[in-house]
């Protein structure tokens, strides 16, 4: 289904205690962003029961149930795990994963909250959830009956949703302060090859294979876990960010003028990473126009230009990195763009050629 608005996953929980309460809900998303969890916590809240039903492993009679003959007529007899006497909220993961005799299965289930003779009572909450066909995950055509059926949301992943549920649940120290430093690195697209992927499950996965390991980590095992969890990028930058937070080099510290770019060759790694971050942070706190510029942010862009300038000096090729947009990114504010390239037009080099 086509992306036309989304909401982050602290918009969630609000969304649905005023539409999943009245009408059935579906909520689209990439692998890992943490639908599911987000389900079991909004149950939660409300004091209900979560049932989950992964629809890539269902049949049919596993939601209809198996006939017994009652007095002389059959009846269908809906499982246990459905058939309950309190209300409660069922959450139908992977809809868009399961066959269409499943998903016929689902049709009363899903709009008159009945299975054969047994009715779901009364404050019984129904969430569906699944991704998206441009996931490269396993995904059927939902037929247009089972779509009108219900109100469908798409998630988006919020880095500061994230980092607030991270603090809060014991991610590994260095995972948080990456995610703070790189946020543009806590989700990236499905690739579509068979290669890992960074979500924020698979950052959890790396922040409780870190605390397994606990003390300090030899390079050659911190390679296998990032490189286990993560988008290649992304595992090579963790790997970077981790030599430089042992190094003198901090990028605070280098735009508030007390330390500078490193020069060394063995070093380079780290010069890539801090030029990454520097670019993330300028995109985060340099208004999309010039004259919304706070005294702070003005500060910012003038020490940028000059960074930049040094950086040129070090590397030219790195410093481009900082200045170009790459597909799927976001772009710096034109007009701090037009000013580092009219001051240093070498910069434009790779754009041009």
């Amino acid at each position: 289904m086509e992306t036309v608005v989304s909401i982050s996953q602290s918009e969630l929980s609000d969304f649905l205690l005023n539409v999943a309460v009245v009408r059935p809900v579906f909520i689209w998303g990439p692998p890992g962003i943490g639908k599911s969890s987000l389900v079991q916590q909004f149950a939660e809240e409300i004091g209900l029961d979560c049932v989950s039903m992964l629809g890539s492993q269902l049949a049919p009679e596993d939601i209809i149930g198996v006939p017994q003959i009652v007095d002389g007529k059959s009846v269908f007899c809906p499982p246990r795990s459905i058939a309950r006497e309190r209300a409660y909220c069922l959450f139908l993961d992977e809809l868009n994963a399961c066959s269409h005799e499943v998903q016929k299965a689902f049709y009363s289930l899903i709009q008159d909250r009945r299975i054969g003779e047994y009715e779901l009572p009364a404050g019984s909450i129904v969430i569906g959830a699944g991704n998206r066909a441009q996931d490269s995950a396993i995904v059927k055509p939902m037929s247009s009956a089972l779509i009108n059926r219900m109100v469908h949301v798409h998630l988006k992943v919020s880095h500061r949703d994230w980092l607030r549920w991270a603090r809060d649940n014991e991610i590994h120290q260095l995972v948080l302060e990456y995610i703070e430093n790189r946020p543009d690195h806590l989700w990236s697209a499905p690739p579509k090859t068979e290669a890992t992927f960074s979500t924020p499950r698979s950052w959890h996965m790396l922040s409780d294979a870190l605390h397994e390991h606990g003390g300090e980590l030899h390079d050659d095992v911190l390679s296998v876990l990032s490189y286990g969890c993560l988008t290649p990028a992304h595992a090579g930058q963790f790997k970077a960010f981790l030599k430089q937070r042992d190094s003198r080099f901090a990028l605070s510290a280098i735009i508030k003028g007390e330390a500078s770019w490193p020069t060394r060759l063995e070093d380079r790694d780290i010069l890539y990473f801090l030029a990454q971050s520097f670019r993330a942070r300028l995109m985060k706190e340099l208004p999309d126009e010039k004259e919304a510029m706070k005294a702070k942010q003005r500060e910012l862009a003038h020490r940028g230009k000059g960074l930049l300038r040094e950086l040129a000096a070090i590397s030219l090729e790195i410093a481009q990195l900082v200045v170009t947009e790459e597909e799927g990114e976001e772009s710096l504010p034109s007009w701090f763009l037009v000013e580092v390239i009219r001051d240093l037009p070498r910069l434009a080099e790779k754009k041009s050629g």
